[in-house]
């Protein structure tokens, strides 16, 4: 007996609230930009600058001890994560003790390292600070820069990608839909004031690509139908190649989900702020593939020239039952 999420033949109609669905849409995504106007981020170390110590210790690195050690000192954010290497000796134990630089100052004063590291010192005795690095605003600023071109590449990349493979049409929808996964992923950022560092910004490439995979399935399956029902409404096309592919999108949604899950619960703080916001982009990036980019190829419309043979290629996982 096969797992099903979905039932084999559904025939939900997508398109009959599709102002409901939308209208959700806009009210999130000017929720999320206020958000971020009137708050902005709560930038991490990456964007607002700071200093990173590592240190090496005989001892197993107990990320607990230090940050109970250095909490008395109030330095703000502080991340504490242990590095694995497999050339390491088994008395070779090093972590990242990384300082947020305060707010009345450029970067991290050499008397507050001095008394992070006797701190650290007193704790751990025989511990060894091997490097001390900062990062001053200039740099965080560019670094700021360079994600948010990223991101606007990658974008850019797609609509370029989907309109050569499909049509225009298709590229707008899948386009729109991707911005307004980012948007309501930047925002909910905001909202909660969640630290927001470089691990957010491949976190946010990483969504664009599994929302992307999501849309170009049904597309795909659109495309199909559109050359296999000639006589069929737009709306009619959309709605039963949506149905087709429900049961692999959430079938997928849900495995990633649950491995997400379980990375939130058991994986720490280190890489808790890059898991939610993929747990966030998953959810968001499987509605807007449904509700958002469908609806956009609604509204545009699609040319229908029947005069192409019928494409199959890149299909022959189309009918595998999920």
């Amino acid at each position: 007996m096969r797992l099903r999420l979905v039932k084999q033949d559904t025939s939900f109609d997508f398109f009959s609230r599709w102002k409901l669905w939308i209208g959700i849409s806009i009210v999130l995504m000017t929720v999320a930009f206020g958000s971020f106007i009137l708050q902005g981020l709560n930038y991490g170390i990456d964007f607002r600058g700071g200093t990173t110590i590592r240190t090496q210790s005989a001892e197993p690195v107990d990320v607990g001890l230090y940050r109970d050690a250095i909490a008395s000192e109030g330095l703000g954010d502080v991340t504490i994560s242990e590095v694995f290497d497999p050339t390491f000796g088994p008395d070779q134990n090093v972590s990242m003790v990384r300082i947020q630089a305060q707010d009345d100052m450029e970067a991290v004063s050499a008397e507050l390292i001095e008394q992070v590291e006797a701190a650290l010192a007193e704790a751990v005795p025989d511990i060894e600070f091997v490097s001390v690095e900062s990062v001053g605003p200039k740099v965080s600023g560019e670094l700021i820069q360079t994600a948010a071109i990223a991101v606007a590449l990658a974008m850019a990349a797609v609509l370029i990608y989907i309109w050569l493979r499909f049509e225009w049409q298709f590229a707008v929808g899948a386009v729109v839909a991707l911005f307004h996964d980012v948007i309501l992923t930047i925002g909910i950022f905001s909202e909660l004031q969640i630290k927001f560092d470089l691990a957010i910004i491949a976190a946010l490439l990483t969504i664009v690509g599994y929302s992307l995979n999501d849309t170009v399935v049904v597309f795909d399956r659109v495309r199909e139908n559109l050359i296999k029902f000639k006589q069929k409404d737009l709306k009619e096309v959309l709605n039963l190649s949506i149905n087709e592919t429900l049961s692999r999108t959430f079938m997928t949604s849900a495995t990633t989900l649950v491995a997400l899950i379980s990375l939130f619960v058991l994986g720490g703080d280190v890489i808790r702020g890059f898991v939610f916001a993929m747990i966030w982009g998953v959810i968001v990036g499987t509605y807007s593939s449904i509700f958002v980019a469908s609806v956009i190829l609604l509204w545009l419309g699609v040319k229908r020239d029947w005069t192409k043979p019928t494409d199959t290629t890149g299909n022959q996982f189309s009918n595998v039952d999920a």
